[in-house]
């Protein structure tokens, strides 16, 4: 059984303000047995030389470069592992011998990185796009004469499409 704690921050704007109050609960990672807990820790990390090609490319054709930030992607990562959580302070439903089934993934597993990269490449498949082979962390959707490439690095997505291709798919 794994065990959690709440990691709570203070967000704060350019001038030192108090902008949102933020809580997290996290596993304790730490404690998970490689074979035991997990079997796979991968974060989709894209080439250096992926990004250099991709820049070059966008500047090249004249493009625009859009980047994104998946707010909370760890927790979007469906666990194919049969992970248990001992439940966190103050929440004791059923009683306090009872623990928590996890079914998606939380900050702190180690698995959560490659959890949210399956989870993300399956919807990408979905609706098109297919991982490049020299880059797992690439993918390109081609229709027709246009193509639009996504790569990946670990919670942020750089997008490079213009408007004229995505109406004109």
């Amino acid at each position: 059984c794994e065990a959690s704690l709440r990691v709570f921050k203070i967000k704060r704007d350019a001038k030192g303000n108090i902008e949102r109050y933020k809580a997290r609960l996290v596993a304790k990672g730490f404690m998970q047995r490689e074979g035991v807990d997990f079997t796979d820790v991968f974060a989709p990390v894209s080439k250096h030389t992926t990004l250099r090609a991709l820049l070059a490319f966008v500047a090249e054709e004249g493009m625009h470069l859009h980047q994104l930030d998946v707010k909370t992607a760890f927790l979007n990562g469906k666990l194919e592992e049969d992970i248990y959580m001992v439940q966190p302070p103050g929440y004791d439903k059923g009683g306090p011998q009872m623990v928590c089934h996890l079914q998606k993934a939380l900050y702190g597993l180690r698995q959560a990185p490659c959890a949210w990269y399956t989870t993300l490449r399956g919807k990408l498949e979905g609706v098109g796009f297919r991982a490049s082979d020299a880059d797992a962390s690439l993918f390109v959707l081609e229709k027709s004469e246009h193509k639009v490439f996504l790569l990946v690095y670990v919670d942020d997505i750089l997008l490079q499409v213009s408007l004229s291709e995505l109406y004109g798919m």
